[in-house]
């Protein structure tokens, strides 16, 4: 009997099953529950990382940043191999909506990821993001870790000390996950600098150790 395209669909849905259920079980594991929204590092993770990438378009309106730091494992000695995902709102306060994907759609089209290399060192290129719209919430980066093979998790927002908006009590809130999110920014030619130094591990419940090493 000839194969028709209708009899083949079933086969083609059972294969499709089985390819998602694969590539779920391949995902790292959510440690540091609970964390809401956190599966959204996994929703267009490019199949290849650079260690400096953009959060925003070269277009964005808003005042130019670069967030640069060091990936550290729990030891202290630099990481590389890392990814570092980050998300944030633009310079109106609100989060973009995105073109795709639906798991992510919360963080917006503003989103980004790198991998540490060498000296465990990444960097984004982005604008300074707005407090959110009619809140007395400070301005904030969102960041996650994703280290392949074991875990991911996030970390505290970076937060601006400069911010009139970042009071003594959202500063005491901060946990330390991942080390201290808060930073000087300083501005040369035009564009903020600020630094984001990232303990792996660091006050994330759950947390075990990886103990595969990825190159560079």
């Amino acid at each position: 009997m000839k194969e028709t395209p209708m009899r083949r669909l079933p086969m083609l849905l059972v294969l499709c099953s089985i390819m998602a259920a694969a590539l779920a079980q391949a995902r790292e594991p959510i440690v540091g529950l609970p964390c809401e929204g956190c599966e959204a590092v996994f929703d267009g993770l490019p199949a290849t990382l650079a260690s400096r990438a953009r959060i925003v378009p070269t277009a964005e309106p808003g005042e130019p940043m670069l967030v640069s730091g060091r990936v550290l494992g729990p030891e202290g000695a630099p990481r590389a191999g890392i990814v570092v995902y980050a998300y944030q709102i633009n310079d109106r306060g609100i989060y973009p909506p995105p073109s795709r994907g639906r798991v992510s759609h919360r963080h917006g089209a503003l989103r980004a990821w790198v991998s540490s290399y060498g000296e465990g060192r990444y960097a984004f290129d982005t604008i300074r993001p707005a407090s959110y719209p009619s809140r007395d919430t400070p301005q904030h980066i969102h960041l996650h870790v994703l280290e392949r093979g074991c875990s991911t998790y996030y970390i505290d927002d970076i937060l601006f000390k400069d911010d009139p908006l970042l009071s003594d009590a959202h500063a005491r809130s901060r946990l330390g996950r991942g080390g201290p999110g808060i930073g000087t920014p300083k501005r040369h030619k035009g564009v903020w600098h600020i630094t984001r130094d990232i303990r792996l591990g660091h006050n994330i419940p759950g947390y075990r150790p990886c103990v595969r090493r990825i190159a560079d």
